[in-house]
């Protein structure tokens, strides 16, 4: 059950929430009952955490009891975000105005989901990961460390579109240590991105990209080697 708090302008609390006096509260915040914030966290204005399930009558998307959302300490959660029961944001990460993290992901340390992104259930990002202004991170995407996502990246999980039996293993991107992929690319179902990989903007991945290698096009062809200059290790 939702109460109101005195602690910030309209502000809802349900039962069992862990909110320290050292977190930060914007105006007309949600926080659902067992959601825990870490000392130093920001909640900005609208914020909705730890939204209760909701799926449609045809989602294949596994139901049941969800775990409480966990916000790790200095973590910022921006304007009228919505970060579902079952999700992760572990310390110092940044989730952005309007964006939405759904149950059982994980937004590792450090990484930022820009403004208006979608990160769907079961998605796992690492450390450090910047995912830019509009994104979509479908369902079992697998996102390592030190990722670079430009805008409009979108990417998906069934070939199919849903006609397939209830039991059909979707099947995310998986973009490796330190790759680039640019705005408005596509990425199919399955696909690897290989570490230090570059995808160029506009691109559709049909098939698995590998290690350090720039792609670009419809459909993405390897076009050169990323170049011992614009490796990780050197923009640390």
């Amino acid at each position: 059950m939702l109460r109101r708090s005195d602690r910030a302008p309209g502000l809802l609390v349900g039962d069992g929430v862990t909110l320290p006096d050292s977190v930060w509260l914007g105006g007309n915040v949600v926080i659902h009952g067992g959601t825990s914030i870490g000392d130093g966290a920001r909640i900005q204005d609208g914020a909705v955490l730890g939204k209760p399930l909701a799926l449609g009558p045809a989602s294949t998307a596994r139901r049941g009891d969800l775990a409480p959302l966990e916000i790790g300490p200095g973590a910022t959660v921006g304007a009228n975000a919505v970060l579902n029961a079952g999700a992760r944001v572990l310390p110092n990460a940044v989730v952005g105005d309007r964006a939405h993290v759904r149950e059982r992901a994980v937004v590792g340390e450090a990484s930022v989901v820009g403004s208006g992104t979608a990160v769907d259930n079961d998605v796992t990002i690492g450390a450090r990961v910047k995912v830019q202004t509009g994104c979509y991170l479908t369902a079992f995407t697998v996102v390592e460390d030190d990722v670079f996502v430009a805008p409009c990246v979108t990417t998906t999980n069934d070939n199919f579109m849903g006609r397939h039996e209830p039991d059909f293993e979707l099947r995310g991107a998986t973009l490796r240590r330190a790759c680039r992929v640019g705005a408005g690319s596509i990425l199919l179902p399955g696909v690897e991105v290989g570490e230090e990989a570059f995808v160029a903007a506009g691109a559709l991945v049909t098939r698995n990209v590998e290690p350090r290698t720039l792609v670009m096009g419809v459909p993405a062809k390897a076009v050169r080697q990323v170049a011992d200059g614009e490796l990780l290790e050197r923009w640390r």
